[in-house]
């Protein structure tokens, strides 16, 4: 039985979550497509150019992102202290650049009072949306209706453009995020459409790497983001009492990928050196373990991912009574 999104996406137990969304009938709706000789490829930029609108109206913070031929990869973090900080004019500032506001909220935003006798009716409007600004539902539902709606229209078609509702796996600790991310960031090579990273188009790793090279190159002058929204951004093994970004340096990431994605590559051999990147040594994960996550993560967890004890409480609070990925959780947390 299909479990309720509100039980699988929790934000009180974990801010992190990977989500997946397929094409209908996997067609490659995005891209190059063998069956009717079409390219699609421009609706890939579709996808980023949403993502980064809406990245910028909800509570949601985008840490990883692949946008492929016929599905895509998000990994996001739920913002809820700045989603409980947002007043009232904020919210319906931010939720009038997505959808028609009440006209009561529209006046208010205009006038800066509203009667009494209606303040009732805002205060229930702004709670339901300051909600909304902070839910992954919302944020995919936004993202693909209009997905959809655009491609329909270039199509000349009805129905259904995505396979069904998306996919959603949380991630409960450190090293869940990090296998998640670099599961998606390496999307296009283990697939074989790209042959390094810096030509991996629409995916999160190209944008950072095209970032810190930028700011690398111009230390003086900050990186042009044109064209580009702000990702979660790596604040490094000393942040990790705050919550405003990843816990590992970028430096360290760019490294760990690097490596993994040379290990997996088909058309050069399967040699892993013996010096571990340093994220690896930190966590005490085995060099084997780390890169049949990198390829297998969505096919070893369901819906959670972390250590085995946190991954059954979980389940248990979703309502479910068994929990995929005992074994690979106990690789990827050997302590």
């Amino acid at each position: 039985m299909t479990i309720s999104r509100r039980k699988l996406i929790e934000p009180q137990i974990t801010p992190f979550y990977h989500v997946i969304n397929r094409c209908v009938r996997r067609a490659y709706l995005c891209g190059d497509d063998p069956y009717n000789g079409k390219n699609y490829h421009h609706r890939r930029g579709w996808i980023v150019n949403k993502i980064k609108q809406l990245a910028a109206v909800f509570c949601i913070d985008v840490c990883a992102y692949a946008v492929m031929s016929n599905h895509y990869h998000l990994v996001l973090k739920i913002d809820t202290e700045q989603q409980q900080k947002l007043t009232p004019e904020e919210v319906i500032s931010r939720w009038l650049q997505l959808f028609n506001g009440h006209p009561i909220a529209v006046d208010f935003l205009k006038e800066g009072q509203i009667a009494a006798d209606k303040q009732q009716a805002l205060s229930n409007l702004v709670a339901e949306w300051q909600q909304r600004l902070g839910s992954i539902s919302w944020f995919m539902r936004c993202l693909n209706e209009e997905i959809a709606r655009k491609a329909n229209k270039e199509d000349q078609c009805k129905g259904a453009f995505w396979e069904g509702r998306f996919k959603s796996q949380a991630l409960l600790d450190e090293q869940s995020l990090l296998s998640c991310m670099m599961y998606v960031d390496l999307n296009p090579i283990r697939a074989g459409v790209t042959p390094s990273l810096k030509q991996s188009n629409f995916t999160s790793i190209q944008q950072r790497i095209r970032e810190y090279q930028q700011l690398k190159t111009s230390a003086k002058q900050s990186p042009s983001n044109k064209g580009h929204f702000q990702l979660l951004p790596f604040v490094g093994a000393e942040h990790q009492a705050k919550t405003a970004g990843i816990n590992f340096a970028f430096a360290d990431y760019l490294e760990l990928i690097d490596w993994t994605g040379r290990c997996i590559r088909n058309d050069k051999k399967g040699f892993i050196g013996s010096n571990q990147p340093k994220i690896l040594q930190q966590l005490g994960i085995t060099s084997d373990a780390w890169i049949e996550h990198s390829e297998q993560f969505m096919e070893r967890y369901a819906n959670v991912s972390g250590k085995w004890s946190q991954m059954c409480a979980f389940k248990q609070h979703a309502g479910g009574h068994w929990c995929k990925g005992k074994s690979a959780s106990y690789q990827l947390h050997p302590n």
